[in-house]
């Protein structure tokens, strides 16, 4: 062994027990709430243990326990669901735009949801010689939880029984919304982009049109908006230009909505069942 590799060799352990001690040193506050916790973990990612990444994903697991279905669930209005009596072109049509994989279907109520149509499922009862005559026969069950399901607990489920769709019952027994595996992981990973989301350029968040407006991701932060426009809006309570207008408007738009904010006219460029993506935004008074 060369001298340059005992040198190296020696300086691992003495490395390791740095390591460990200030992990031994972290945790010696004990702490006794969330609170604490959670405190601790920022302590030890400001001292370099933990990266910001693994941070922000201890912070999203402990809040989960916190939360509820309902907390989270993607509400009635903006599910898509499919009729049990549909032609199977036209169902082929409303998954095709939609982008999604999983679709509750429902009979002639749509409280009365009959099971979970799966696009592939669809797409071989579609193409297969003498496949089914209905798609009441492509069908999976569909799971129903109560609102008030703690949101570890389904998630724990989801991974037992491998379902990565929940129909979401209210008290009376309607459906209040449904909930997917990837909105639970989204809670404590962050929003997961899958090949039917656009891909976010971060130099262009904020893009001039030949018609005078500007294509404003919902991301843009609210003092980049006000640097970029002279406004004023204020940014204590809501972080992005996609939270402000959303909380003005008072319901998650869809594209197309309009609003107008000082003078600044938004309009819905793009939108899914979970945020905003994009506005248009047009500037009163300008020439």
């Amino acid at each position: 062994m060369s001298e340059d590799d005992s040198s190296q060799h020696s300086e691992h352990p003495e490395k390791r027990r740095s390591w460990l001690e200030r992990i031994s040193s972290a945790l010696s506050g004990e702490p006794t709430t969330r609170e604490d916790l959670v405190e601790l973990l920022r302590d030890a990612q400001a001292d370099g243990l933990i990266a910001a990444d693994t941070l922000r994903m201890m912070e999203g697991a402990i809040a989960v326990s916190d939360l509820t279905v309902g907390d989270v669930m993607i509400p009635r209005s903006q599910m898509v669901v499919l009729p049990a009596d549909g032609k199977f072109l036209d169902l082929m049509k409303l998954v095709v735009e939609s982008g999604h994989s999983r679709f509750p279907v429902h009979g002639e109520d749509k409280d009365e949801i009959l099971g979970v149509l799966l696009a592939k499922d669809l797409l071989r009862g579609v193409v297969a010689d003498n496949g089914p005559g209905t798609i009441h026969e492509l069908l999976r069950p569909a799971v129903l939880i109560p609102e008030s399901k703690r949101l570890d607990v389904l998630l724990r489920e989801f991974r037992q029984s491998r379902n990565h769709m929940a129909i979401v019952i209210d008290e009376h027994g309607g459906v209040a919304g449904l909930l997917t595996i990837e909105d639970v992981l989204e809670q404590i990973v962050g929003e997961i982009d899958d090949e039917h989301d656009d891909a976010e350029d971060p130099n262009a968040l904020i893009a001039a049109q030949a018609d005078g407006q500007y294509v404003v991701d919902a991301l843009t932060p609210i003092a980049d908006f006000n640097e970029r426009f002279g406004a004023d809006f204020d940014d204590d309570e809501y972080d992005t230009i996609g939270g402000l207008v959303t909380a003005a408007i008072g319901h998650l738009p869809e594209a197309g909505e309009e609003l107008t904010l000082g003078r600044f006219v938004f309009r819905v460029a793009s939108a899914d069942a979970r945020r905003v993506h994009a506005f248009h935004v047009g500037v009163l008074g300008k020439d």
